[in-house]
């Protein structure tokens, strides 16, 4: 793993949040997109060399309603870059942590994604991402 490759929060309303978060940061989000394959809205804000995801469930059935509604909004998951997502995959499977997508998807913010279940990484949801090369 490379480095902190942004940190995703569950949020209720993606207008408010981003008004509260641009206050917070001095600046403005620089990108917001629906992933529909996850039902959620994102928008991205970079501070520094970190970029902070903000996620809004765009349907009651996606994980980030269930999230919010189990334990409201926060801190939802911690993502690392990395070079080579598939050969990450193998290597964390074979290190005995439980991986969610034994198959990258094409995730927010130009990335390809797979997650490692909260119970293998002692409650943190960790997700890998790995630049989709055009």
């Amino acid at each position: 793993m490379n480095k902190i490759e942004h940190i995703g929060i569950a949020v209720k309303d993606i207008k408010k949040s981003n008004d509260l978060f641009s206050k917070l940061f001095g600046k403005a989000h620089y990108k917001i997109e629906e992933v529909t394959s996850e039902g959620v809205n994102t928008s991205f804000f970079q501070v520094g060399e970190n970029k902070i995801e903000l996620l809004e469930a765009t349907n009651p059935d996606s994980p980030i309603a269930k999230f919010i509604e189990k334990r409201g909004e926060g801190i939802h998951h911690i993502a690392f870059d990395v070079d080579d997502i598939e050969a990450e995959i193998l290597r964390l499977q074979g290190e005995g942590f439980t991986v969610l997508n034994k198959t990258p998807k094409k995730g927010a913010d130009n990335k390809l994604v797979a997650f490692l279940h909260p119970k293998s990484t002692n409650g943190v949801l960790v997700e890998l991402c790995q630049d989709i090369k055009d």
